[in-house]
């Protein structure tokens, strides 16, 4: 077997989130993409002497679990992985890659919960962002997802299953009104030329309301005002508060930037429980909010009695646990980086009446040196990078009972849970909850209590 031969595989093991393994030549061969149980045909990237790695060119025999896919952009989108797999295998699946995971930093004898299904499957993503491009060299304008292994190419996915029908219908009117009049998208391979870059929707489960961005660059000027119109007279389930431009000519394909507001405002309301959050356009929001319920309940079921007690709630972003906490404890400080997130998490206390909550702006190491307030318990969700050594190491130091860790990043969890193993702290249950069905990610909520 050398670097770029092809070869047929049976896939026999996965690692997360989703990468198939299987034996070639009595050698270890990985392959993203892959499936246990099917036979895939990859061409070989890397050959070393203890595993090779794979690029997956086609599956050549489905496992025999698979069904046919309820999308029809799968294969070519980029998006959803899982289609094919029934959604109960798919929580298998990734409830034995997740113990797997864990296994292999040293994190074991936990009580395990098992992965908990997602209340709603389909239509159920709050968020979603489409980059626009061409699916191939000088192509037509394309509104979507990448292509499934691309970097740059785009296809359009106006019948996405996983986000919904206003969604959907914003894209095609936003993709259709633009290749009319002729205005092309920006080049990200060279940066130098066109005007269309990206577009973003929110929307509020629970309330229906929703908010676009249309990210630009510079290059050209365009007056917006024609799609706007074409926007607001969509016949929608729910209603547009507001539109806005994003300008940025940076070469890498993110949305970040100052913004004006074309339309409406810059910020949506989402229900959770009986408390209203006001969402900006750079907040952070549980993807799937109808399951962030649940999320909440496994978290909080997961600490110790709060009551009457002084609790931290670090990457707290707009505030949303923090405010379900404050209702049995004395006092909650949130921490949070994104200044937006932060003024948000203080409105939307004011508007559900909570007055025992701290929302401080600011990197979690830096201001915890400055915080005099003592934690009783510890709450942290931390984005999918997990939490610095430096700063896992200023939160293990105040000593406290119990940590609830909740993580959308499995394998940095794995590599912060063996440093709270470290520091005197057993990991004593471990529950997942399906945020994101038919993707490869879970959520995943751990309880850490102070042994020595």
């Amino acid at each position: 077997m050398k670097k770029k031969d092809i070869i047929d595989l049976k896939v026999t093991d996965m690692i997360f989130p989703s990468k198939g393994v299987g034996v070639a030549e009595g050698k270890k061969v990985i392959v993203k993409g892959g499936l246990e149980g099917q036979t895939i045909r990859t061409r070989i990237k890397k050959n070393r002497k203890d595993k090779a790695e794979g690029m997956l060119l086609e599956v050549v025999e489905r496992a025999d679990y698979e069904v046919d896919s309820f999308c029809p952009h799968f294969g070519r989108c980029g998006g959803c992985a899982r289609q094919t797999v029934p959604y109960e295998k798919q929580l298998e699946m990734k409830g034995g890659m997740i113990q797997k995971l864990l296994a292999d930093h040293g994190v074991t004898g936990y009580e395990w919960g098992g992965v908990l299904a997602s209340p709603v499957i389909y239509d159920y993503r709050n968020k979603m962002e489409f980059s626009f491009g061409d699916e191939f060299k000088d192509g037509p304008t394309e509104l979507g997802m990448h292509k499934k292994g691309r970097h740059y190419d785009v296809v359009t996915v106006d019948q996405c299953k996983i986000s919904g029908p206003d969604f959907n219908a914003i894209l095609k009117a936003t993709h259709d009104h633009f290749v009319e009049r002729g205005i092309r998208h920006f080049d990200f391979m060279r940066g130098t030329k066109g005007f269309l870059r990206n577009l973003n929707i929110r929307q509020g489960k629970k309330t229906g309301e929703i908010l676009v961005g249309l990210s630009t660059s510079s290059i050209e000027d365009h007056d917006l005002q024609p799609w706007i119109d074409a926007l607001l007279r969509l016949e929608l389930q729910g209603e547009i508060v507001g539109i806005l431009q994003i300008v940025n000519d940076m070469t890498a394909n993110v949305v970040e930037g100052d913004y004006k507001i074309l339309y409406g405002r810059d910020w949506y309301m989402e229900k959770l429980y009986d408390l209203s959050f006001k969402v900006s356009f750079y907040s952070f929001f549980q993807t799937n909010p109808i399951a962030a319920e649940l999320l909440y309940d496994t978290a909080m079921d997961y600490m110790d009695h709060i009551e009457d007690r002084n609790v931290f709630d670090l990457f707290s972003g707009t505030g949303t646990i923090a405010q379900i906490m404050a209702r049995k404890a004395s006092h909650v400080t949130a921490i949070e980086i994104v200044e937006d997130a932060v003024k948000a998490a203080k409105e939307n206390a004011a508007m559900n009446g909570i007055d025992n909550c701290d929302f401080l702006a600011g990197d979690v190491f830096k201001v915890l040196e400055n915080v005099t307030v003592k934690p009783d318990v510890i709450v942290v969700d931390p984005p999918r990078a997990g939490i610095t050594p430096k700063a896992l190491d200023k939160i293990l130091s105040y000593g406290v009972k119990g940590i609830t860790y909740i993580s959308c990043g499995p394998r940095a969890l794995a590599e912060n849970l063996a440093q709270c193993q470290e520091a005197g702290y057993e990991v004593k249950r471990v529950v997942c909850v399906d945020m994101f069905p038919h993707t490869p990610h879970v959520e995943v909520c751990t309880l850490l209590k102070k042994i020595k």
